[in-house]
């Protein structure tokens, strides 16, 4: 292929449909994480492992691949309302996101934190959640920064299969 007949007009333009879901969704549904926690069926609720008094989930609307939240039942703001053992199951979860991501996509690090109240960037306000985000090096571009931007390398469900698929050969190596 010759430079005149590269499709740039192709590369020019980003596209990430499934985000189109979460700009026309209105009223937004802030009471997503309570809905996962009560259904069924996990993998349309994109919930990966569930415990006693908590859950891990993939961010549906992520900015980064391989996004997950550890996420209590119990709808609270406030950390100091969970008990011991929510608050164990809850990071246990954040242990497990790292083992589960680092098999899946060779994660090389992580961000994981929660975001309390609207000032300090909670998209959900009263019910929190914290976040696992896998890291590489090198992954950061000029995206971000010029076009306010982020790209994402391989879609939800088949990352979600991915993570599960992991989940369940992590499970069996552990298994006596």
């Amino acid at each position: 292929m010759s430079k005149e007949e590269f499709p740039k007009g192709h590369i020019e333009t980003l596209w990430a449909p499934w985000r189109i879901e979460y700009f026309e969704k209105q009223p937004r549904d802030l009471d997503f994480l309570s809905a996962a926690g009560r259904a069924s069926d996990d993998a349309e609720h994109l919930v990966i492992t569930r415990r006693k008094t908590a859950f891990l989930m993939m961010n549906r609307y992520p900015y980064s691949v391989g996004h997950l939240m550890a996420v209590p039942y119990k709808k609270t703001a406030d950390l100091s309302s969970l008990g011991e053992n929510e608050i164990v199951d809850l990071w246990n979860l954040v242990v497990h996101a790292q083992r589960i991501l680092g098999a899946a996509t060779r994660a090389q690090g992580f961000n994981v934190g929660l975001n309390l109240g609207a000032c300090a960037g909670a998209g959900v306000v009263d019910h929190l959640h914290v976040h696992i985000v896998p890291r590489w090096s090198g992954d950061t571009n000029f995206m971000p920064v010029i076009a306010g931007t982020k790209t994402l390398s391989e879609g939800l469900r088949a990352l979600y299969d991915k993570l599960v698929d992991a989940q369940n050969k992590l499970e069996t190596e552990r298994a006596p």
